[in-house]
């Protein structure tokens, strides 16, 4: 993996404390989580991507 970079945005109050509540049910960091949607969500675009080429 290569190495992490510092990452900053601003988010919905409610969606960052459902959030921390996840990392903690979880046993995960926030960082972990959010690149686990980041994952999940680059593929989804790469995949939406492979069925408009066909």
């Amino acid at each position: 993996m290569s190495a992490k970079k510092t990452f900053s945005t601003r988010i919905d109050a409610n969606r960052l404390k459902a959030l921390k509540h996840l990392a903690v049910d979880e046993d995960k960091s926030i960082g972990t989580l959010l690149e686990e949607a980041i994952d999940d969500l680059i593929q989804k675009y790469e995949q939406m991507e492979g069925k408009g080429e066909e």
